[in-house]
């Protein structure tokens, strides 16, 4: 009888027991082909599972249309750690860390790039030189344009965009407005033979010709009538640094009230060089602002809070400005060719003003400044030639931008400083936000050391000056805000000129 209920037990179990193991093995069999999901509160919490679907969606050519990147990882919530990559995990590299570099294959959407106007690379690994021949991209058979990069020697990520040869023709996305610098995300070395570069595929939305102002400013004729306060008469140089030799450019030269009346003809007047002159005067297409030089001076003259000065702009010469204005290397992928430029200052821009001009030309009445590497050009020209240059303005110096110990060279091996000396900078050089505290930080400490370094040299309070707008950015507008402090410390309406 034991053995009669034993028997029907097993015969009622059996099957029971065979869609138990049949379940199983399906199971198993399916959850080899799922993405794996990465653990509550490492992915995303709980759409941790959509986030790593995304990922293997990217890995297939899914995620942005204009890359065949992959990204490391989804991103995970405050504090938590990302979610661990699976398997090839350990291949996923940025393209800027291969030896063998990699090629960028970009698509013009636009149409509008050919061979009278190519497509140039402008980043941090060439000294954002919108037109750097080094960096233009060839045209491909089938419409795209092609870019072979070598391993980058900037440290950490490359940051770039992409333009026409000018920042009034840079990329932009399609309603026009500019873009966040470009950065490349890591991709698969595994998937890589021996020495092959990866392709990267992007695409160009839109350019800058295609803003309406931006049009209407090219369309302009330079030698129209100038939209300022007062006078500005046009005056040509030839030559200059880098990419300016051979070229010819025209000096903007405001004149003070008063300056053509009769009763002042044998007057003679202090004045001051500028340099950056394409937004002193004017807002040129490519920048957010201008420094309203005319409006600010002829305002403090016409109230005598500054004495009557002529005021030179001095145009960049576009493409080579960061060279032309950099007297040292410390910014990766440029010549610095300020030196250069600072002997084309004396030899050709002063003469011609000189001659044109009722200009005093000692030291004590002449004034030389701009602002960034601006600045920067105006220090150094200053500092080398004391017995031209007495007076500086020198607004937001970069004198932590690039290699530092080339910054701190140059001004330890300072001799002589100008007589008067004005120091602008803003408190947020690099942006408001809180990531940039730091840098932000050593941009001010750094024009408050070289203050500290104007004392030590026996300039006290009468002869110098520094201005830090708490909040302030690197803009026009700040150094618009600051030109009134600026311009009547330097040309009060009544100074000692033998100071």
């Amino acid at each position: 009888m034991k053995r009669q209920q034993v028997a029907l037990v097993a015969f009622l179990v059996t099957p029971l027991i065979v869609i138990v193991v049949l379940v199983y093995l399906i199971a198993g069999s399916l959850g080899r082909g799922v993405v794996k999901q990465p653990p509550v509160g490492a992915g995303g919490g709980d759409t941790g599972g959509a986030n790593a679907i995304g990922e293997r969606i990217a890995e297939t050519g899914g995620g942005d249309p204009g890359a065949t990147l992959v990204p490391t990882s989804s991103d995970g919530p405050a504090g938590a750690a990302p979610a661990p990559l699976e398997e090839t995990d350990a291949a996923m590299v940025q393209p800027e860390s291969l030896a063998q570099g990699f090629v960028l294959v970009v698509e013009d959407a636009t149409g509008l790039a050919g061979p009278a106007s190519p497509i140039y690379l402008a980043g941090n690994v060439n000294g954002w030189n919108p037109a750097d021949a080094a960096w233009k991209l060839a045209p491909q058979s089938d419409m795209k344009w092609r870019l072979v990069v070598p391993k980058p020697t900037v440290e950490g990520r490359m940051a770039f965009k992409f333009t026409r040869g000018a920042w009034d023709l840079e990329e932009l996305d399609d309603s026009l407005a500019a873009i966040e610098n470009r950065t490349l995300l890591p991709i698969d070395a595994s998937k890589l033979a021996p020495g092959e570069q990866p392709k990267i595929e992007l695409t160009i939305r839109k350019f800058g010709d295609q803003r309406p102002e931006t049009l209407a400013k090219r369309a302009i004729d330079p030698y129209r009538p100038l939209n300022v306060q007062g006078t500005v008469r046009r005056l040509q140089v030839r030559g200059g640094a880098a990419t300016a030799a051979g070229t010819v450019r025209d000096l903007l030269v405001w004149l003070p009230p008063g300056y053509d009346a009769p009763e002042n003809a044998v007057v003679t007047y202090p004045v001051l060089y500028l340099h950056d002159g394409q937004n002193l005067f004017e807002k040129p297409a490519a920048a957010p602002g201008e420094w309203g030089v005319d409006e600010t001076a002829m305002a403090l003259v016409t109230r005598g809070a500054m004495r009557p000065a002529i005021i030179v702009g001095i145009p960049h010469s576009g493409e080579g400005r960061l060279s032309e204005y950099l007297p040292v290397e410390a910014v990766e992928g440029v010549k610095p060719e300020g030196a250069r430029h600072v002997a084309w200052l004396l030899e050709e821009v002063m003469p011609r003003v000189e001659r044109a001009f009722r200009v005093k030309t000692g030291p004590e009445s002449t004034g030389i400044g701009g602002s960034s590497l601006g600045a920067v050009i105006s220090l150094y020209a200053a500092t080398k030639h004391p017995d031209r240059f007495g007076l500086l303005l020198a607004e937001s110096l970069p004198l932590r931008t690039g290699r530092v110990e080339a910054w701190d060279g140059f001004l330890n091996g300072v001799t002589a400083w100008p007589r008067r000396v004005y120091l602008g900078m803003g408190g947020s050089e690099t942006g408001a936000d809180a990531s940039q505290t730091e840098r932000n930080k050593g941009y001010v400490d750094a024009v408050r050391a070289l203050d500290a370094r104007l004392q030590s040299a026996g300039l006290g309070a009468d002869r110098r000056l520094l201005v830090i707008e708490p909040g302030a950015t690197h803009t026009e507008t700040a150094w618009a805000k600051r030109l009134p402090a600026a311009l009547t410390f330097l040309f009060p309406p009544a100074v000692d000129t033998t100071k």
